[in-house]
């Protein structure tokens, strides 16, 4: 079942066409991401879900009707652009934020005096917002968007400005809050988090879908029959075996241990392929080359990008 829903959405800024008829949906109770170069429309469609600016055109779906207004209360909101006031005291501001989204104050204690515990940032409170560093500020605001238990959340670039540790600290946070019924849009440039978090991606660039669906699929329907494979002894014999169609792209020797990656001809399969080398070497290690999410990212946006250069020339 989808939570969300964004159809066909249009959005135009003078003469700069923002959004053009861009759809997601997003499955209730899983990560999806929302991929994109930068200016290619993410912000104004995260910006269009929060209700702080309209669509030109196109419809918006919540649990399987119409958005309304008041759906906003059950939509949680980390965007790029921190929104704290510097000169507030952190926990005043906590307290602050948690009653705008409706907690009672006893509630928004309890709930704040947990979460300042679990991310041990007790000694926080009584600081000054400026006081404090980049990442520290984003754990604060991370703590104000998730503490109403909304449905829906939005983070944008959560993790810009932490150190390994603590992006690893919010990763399995966010996890832990998926597993709890929540539903999340990611949009980030880090596509290692996107393998890591993602269950579904759109892609937009200048604007428009360029790539959706899950995100294994799209990783599975990208393979080109590249392998990898890891054997013993003298590699003159396995290299002589290779079938005319396979093309050796890398050889890594390590003593008399070698690690060939090849492409392979599009009727040769990694059984044909694992049965040339097996036949002359100890196979120590096999596996088909997957291209990663950063790759396709490149590949489809350059792709999109040349196109269009091309049309205008």
């Amino acid at each position: 079942m989808y939570l969300f829903t964004a159809r066909d959405i249009v959005k135009r800024y003078s003469n700069h066409l923002a959004l053009d008829k861009v759809s997601i949906n997003v499955q209730e109770s899983s990560v999806f991401g929302l991929l994109g170069p930068n200016g290619a429309g993410k912000t104004t469609l995260l910006r269009i879900i929060n209700q702080i600016t309209a669509p030109d055109e196109g419809e918006l779906f919540f649990s399987g009707r119409k958005f309304k207004s008041g759906d906003v209360s059950s939509i949680g909101y980390l965007p790029e652009e921190r929104g704290l006031y510097k000169k507030m005291k952190v926990g005043e501001q906590a307290l602050y934020l948690a009653r705008l989204k409706g907690l009672s104050r006893d509630e928004a204690m309890k709930k704040l005096k947990y979460w300042f515990t679990k991310f041990e940032i007790q000694a926080w409170w009584n600081k000054k917002v400026e006081e404090l560093s980049k990442g520290m500020q984003q754990k604060v605001q991370f703590v104000t968007t998730i503490l109403h238990q909304p449905r829906l959340l939005i983070f944008d670039e959560p993790f810009s400005g932490f150190d390994p540790i603590n992006t690893n600290l919010l990763k399995n946070e966010i996890i832990e809050l998926v597993k709890n019924g929540a539903t999340v849009i990611f949009s980030t440039h880090d596509m290692g988090s996107v393998e890591e978090l993602c269950d579904n991606i759109t892609l937009i660039n200048q604007s428009r879908t360029l790539l959706e669906g899950n995100m294994k699929e799209i990783k599975m329907s990208y393979r080109s029959n590249m392998f990898e494979i890891g054997f013993e002894g003298n590699e003159t014999p396995v290299l002589a075996k290779l079938d005319k169609n396979c093309e050796v792209l890398a050889h890594v020797e390590d003593g008399s241990h070698h690690r060939i990656k090849i492409k392979a001809g599009e009727k040769i399969s990694g059984n044909d392929l694992l049965g040339m080398v097996i036949s002359c070497a100890p196979v120590t290690s096999f596996n088909e080359v997957i291209p990663t999410m950063n790759e396709i990212f490149i590949r489809v946006v350059n792709a999109q990008n040349q196109n269009t250069k091309t049309q205008k020339t």
